[in-house]
């Protein structure tokens, strides 16, 4: 770790001495279920001292990190001070940009993978910002707060449950953010829908669909570079819903998990996996590359989650049939249900008191319960973009709860649980879908959590 200095890399060892004593009871968690005792505190509703400005890093600015460079220029209180991306080609892309926003006094690191570390031994550095391929995630959030900053993370949070329990250990033992970077939790229709169930619309909740249903496999081209150089391979790899937080992320909000109620237990089913090699097959020479690889991840994953409370939530991983995008967002409770693409409402008391038929017409709906977040910051998050707005609203919330000591939105446990998805899968599937339980990263914090509030309009 030749990029930190001294005082830094001291204090890493140290947190990380303070962490060793934890690595046993961790995974033994991560493969009972197993509350473990923590080291540190709870992170649970962390509140950190207000920053007057945050000072943005950004690791990774190609295909998704792009977008941060011109979502935290735009945000008041909000500064970037460092950039890193071994890619020449978007490094340089991410240069012109700042300087097109005035910016001429970041800083700019690309000299290999490593080259991250110069990044987080500057003391201008407040928040880390890592939009890397999947494998980075979990490395790099945790030397990010070991180098005292707050890591804000892309999805997933991490790829196997000893990595997450890293992550939950980590931001315990330093009491820093680890904030997986879930924007569809700040779409326009998830936050309304939040803002009905907490208004009680659907009465005491059952049961929740969610899904990435999403036609990928032109990213198969995608050969030096961009997220088909290296996603593609994941599916000779996994046999399980390989990227399962975006529709997983609202429902959980909904349904208060990790405040009231958490997930307990997830069987999985896979379909056969042909549609990537036929796509091979059709797109390629018979000598290519991508026909020479073994795809093993099922075209269609089937995950049901049983939650301690006893609710269910049913989850789809689809990113190879030809068929249109959806994330589901289905919510049903004992007075009706909300179901997405395209929205539509039934209620037995409410609305026109039909549940036979489902209501289309969403305008009175929005008038009636469109969050205050999006009341207030809505038109400005459209304006500037980012997946309809939802991913410039996550990063202006963001800002915002920092500069006002304010809990985050999300935490390390939500990412954790989120995640945890992908390798409780790929465990069920290989096991003829035999249930396996998720760990209670919260160490029984859950029971007592905070249920997300809706913020106010001021």
């Amino acid at each position: 770790m030749s990029g930190f200095n001294r005082r830094s890399f001291l204090k890493a060892s140290m947190a990380t001495a303070a962490l060793g004593a934890l690595a046993s009871c961790a995974q033994a968690g991560s493969n009972t279920g197993m509350t473990t005792k923590p080291k540190g505190k709870s992170v649970m509703g962390l509140v950190v001292p207000k920053m007057n400005e945050v000072r943005v890093g950004l690791i990774g600015v190609g295909e998704r990190g792009t977008g941060y460079v011109d979502h935290f220029n735009k945000i008041e209180g909000a500064r970037i001070t460092a950039i890193c991306d071994p890619d020449s080609l978007v490094l340089d892309r991410a240069r012109k940009k700042m300087a097109d926003y005035g910016n001429t006094t970041a800083a700019y690191y690309g000299n290999g993978d490593y080259a991250y570390r110069e990044l987080l031994n500057r003391q201008d550095v407040d928040i880390v910002v890592i939009s890397t391929p999947w494998k980075w995630h979990h490395p790099m959030a945790k030397e990010a707060m070991l180098a005292g900053k707050h890591a804000f993370v892309e999805v997933p949070m991490a790829l196997t449950l000893e990595e997450m329990w890293d992550l939950v250990d980590t931001a315990e033992a330093t009491q820093l953010n680890c904030m997986m970077m879930e924007n569809v939790n700040y779409g326009r229709d998830e936050l309304m829908v939040l803002n009905m169930v907490r208004q009680g619309l659907f009465g005491d909740l059952l049961h929740a669909e969610a899904a990435y249903i999403h036609e990928l496999r032109w990213q198969m081209k995608e050969l030096d570079r961009k997220t088909g150089s290296w996603r593609t391979l994941y599916h000779t790899q996994l046999n399980g819903n390989m990227y399962p937080t975006h529709g997983l992320g609202p429902v959980a909000q909904y349904m208060n998990i990790n405040r009231g109620d958490r997930f307990d237990y997830l069987s999985s089913v896979s379909s056969p996996a042909l549609g990537r090699a036929a796509y091979a097959k059709r797109e390629f020479p018979a000598d290519h590359p991508r026909n020479q690889l073994k795809y093993i991840h099922g075209d269609i994953n089937t995950s049901v989650i049983k939650t301690v409370k006893g609710r269910t939530i049913m989850i789809q991983h689809d990113t190879t049939t030809p068929r249109p995008y959806s994330r589901h967002n289905l919510i049903q409770g004992t007075n009706g249900v909300f179901a997405g693409f395209p929205n539509r409402i039934a209620l037995e008391n409410g609305g026109s008191g039909n549940f036979h038929e489902w209501d289309t017409n969403m305008e009175p709906w929005y008038d009636k319960y469109d969050h205050p977040l999006w009341v207030r910051m809505g038109k400005e998050a459209e304006r500037n973009g980012g997946h309809g707005g939802m991913d410039f609203l996550m990063c202006w919330r963001m800002i915002y709860c920092l500069r006002n000591g304010e809990a985050l939105d999300q935490d390390v446990y939500d990412g954790a649980a989120w995640s945890a998805v992908l390798p409780l899968s790929v465990a069920s599937v290989s096991d003829r879908s035999n249930s396996k339980d998720f760990p209670d990263f919260t160490r029984g914090a859950w029971q007592n959590g905070t249920p997300l509030g809706i913020v106010g309009k001021s």
